[in-house]
């Protein structure tokens, strides 16, 4: 006969049975990757102390002396302290890896094994670090602010371009970006890509006097300009401007103005070509003249992707992110263009032989730059203020400011 089992007993037997049982804990990950604690000894901060001086240049796209003193500007900036845990990232191998990462654009998965710093930290500091070149370099991106600047800088349109009263080449372009996440076609361009628009002006010497980034790549091209803190200001006379004077040689008064393609609006202060249709000998030599001043903005632009090739891959970042690594690249490039002799060279920019009437293109039109023109506009947009001054001008270049080569490159060089 079986007897029943009362409740105590049923407790004492679960008891007994799960006594001997030991809890097994889970077995602790590593918190970091053993090889990353190799930095010091595996990193490539360890071969830039023997490169040879082009090769140097060649790696962080600066010499040595511009190195350091950009490490000695951004350091109070990026500088970490260290822990009871770990070491922090110097600051010198945070710049380093960071201009690394915009002179090759290669992925932060990438990156780690050179500079054996992981992906997620990677992500922090390249953003942050770029803001603070940013941050220190912004002066070198300068509007002049008077009058006597402004002359200056038509000066020099003039004796490099031939184009008076010129005072800033402007442009504008897409550059290819991730679809931020639930923003549906709004940076969706005319090419069919996500983009954001990089808006500049350029002066004579290939430097940007004005940057503006972040415009979404929906925005149509020709509202561009007129979405930038620069227009607003040219329009309501906020440049501090010369007054208008009279072109050289001649009694004919007209405004400083500057320079921009057909995907731009006309009006008193910016010029842009003829349309191309049913166009006349005097409105082409027009179009060679103001095309000879305002490719220094091409140029200006191909040597900026050239340089920081980030430019030319799809940046896969938050949008504010997006903003500091263009940012950067358009300081670094002011920076460089004055304290590096071999930041630009010959090759890289567009030349003409007015002598034999040839053009050469610059290197980085032999290569896509990863930089997308904007939409050029139709030609039915009428200014009639903007149409008399380029008129002044069409006449003033086919008579007392014409140059003996016009005639020849004309038919030499696309307009």
């Amino acid at each position: 006969m079986v007897r029943a089992l009362s409740k105590y007993q049923k407790i004492g037997i679960v008891l007994a049975a799960t006594a001997g049982i030991v809890k097994k804990r889970k077995k602790r990950k590593c918190w970091i990757k053993q090889y990353l604690l190799l930095r010091d000894k595996l990193c490539n901060m360890n071969i830039l102390s023997v490169l040879e001086p082009e090769d140097f240049r060649n790696y962080l796209r600066m010499d040595s002396a511009q190195f350091d003193h950009l490490l000695h500007l951004v350091t109070p900036y990026i500088q970490k302290q260290d822990t009871l845990f770990r070491d922090s990232v110097s600051a010198e191998q945070r710049l380093v890896v960071t201009l690394r990462f915009l002179a090759t654009g290669n992925a932060y998965h990438d990156l780690k094994y050179s500079s054996l710093i992981s992906e997620p930290l990677l992500s922090q500091i390249i953003p942050e670090t770029c803001w603070a070149i940013y941050r220190c370099l912004n002066n070198y991106i300068k509007m002049p602010e008077t009058e006597t600047e402004w002359e200056e800088t038509a000066a020099d349109f003039e004796r490099l371009w031939n184009f008076s009263h010129c005072i800033g080449a402007c442009d504008g372009k897409h550059v290819a970006i991730e679809r931020p996440p639930e923003s549906g076609s709004l940076f969706y361009n005319y090419k069919g890509f996500f983009s954001v628009v990089l808006f500049a002006v350029v002066n004579a010497n290939y430097e940007f006097l004005y940057v503006q980034t972040g415009t979404n790549g929906s925005v149509h091209d020709g509202a561009i300009l007129n979405s930038t803190n620069f227009y607003k200001k040219m329009v309501t006379n906020a440049l501090s401007l010369p007054q208008p004077s009279p072109l050289p040689g001649t009694d004919t008064i007209v405004p400083y103005v500057f320079l921009g393609d057909s995907a731009f609006s006309l009006n008193r202060h910016f010029m842009k070509p003829f349309p191309m249709k049913n166009i006349s000998k005097e409105k082409r030599i027009f179009n060679y003249r103001l095309s000879r001043a305002r490719r220094v903005v091409e140029n200006a632009f191909g040597i900026l992707a050239s340089r920081f090739r980030v430019l030319r891959r799809t940046l896969n970042q938050k949008l504010e992110n997006v903003d500091a690594i263009i940012l950067a690249c358009c300081a670094l490039h002011n920076y460089l263009k004055k304290f590096a002799p071999k930041y630009i060279t010959h090759k890289f920019v567009d030349r003409e032989n007015t002598t034999k009437a040839t053009f050469r293109k610059g290197d980085w039109r032999t290569i896509t730059d990863g930089l997308t023109p904007l939409q050029h506009l139709s030609d039915n947009q009428r200014n009639t203020e903007g149409n008399e001054v380029r008129d002044k001008f069409m006449k003033y270049f086919n008579a007392e400011g014409r140059v003996s080569f016009q005639d020849k490159m004309v038919n030499v060089v696309s307009i």
